[in-house]
């Protein structure tokens, strides 16, 4: 049986343009010290690094829609640990950068659950990935609650 040339390449296409649909955008801020005005940048969640083009030393940076500490890859100039915290917010993740340093360039790949979703399958209790913003309780992802709403 012969398959149409056409309906392949249509069938291709279709795919290709789901798989690209799917990749997640992380908006993340960056928060340098108080001599320098903040910047923000979106970031494909596929590998791809995106360049500042900035030599503020950042100490901060916002990640309030993805898992940017676990999936991202920051370039900085210097060495620097990293932890997470949550911003004044109440809601906004953060990476904290100590000594803050210069960043060249992140990447991010893979892709979370936003708030609300599930974190496990209610049904099966498989784990379905990581919180974007927040924390997985009762198999769903929850926003912070640090009572400051």
């Amino acid at each position: 049986m012969k398959i149409p040339s056409l309906f392949v390449v249509a069938a291709a296409t279709a795919f290709t343009t789901v798989a690209a649909a799917e990749v997640q955008t992380a908006h993340l801020t960056f928060r340098p010290d108080a001599t320098s005005s903040a910047y923000e940048l979106t970031v494909p969640a596929d590998g791809t690094p995106v360049f500042t083009n900035s030599d503020a030393k950042i100490s901060l940076v916002d990640a309030p829609d993805y898992y940017a500490e676990g999936d991202c890859t920051f370039d900085t100039v210097e060495s620097a640990q990293t932890h997470s915290t949550v911003a004044a917010d109440g809601v906004t993740g953060q990476i904290v950068f100590e000594p803050a340093t210069a960043i060249r360039s992140v990447s991010c790949k893979g892709s979370c659950v936003p708030t609300y979703g599930n974190c496990f399958d209610d049904r099966t209790g498989q784990y379905i990935g990581s919180c974007c913003n927040g924390l997985c309780a009762a198999n769903r992802c929850r926003p912070w609650n640090t009572g400051k709403q």
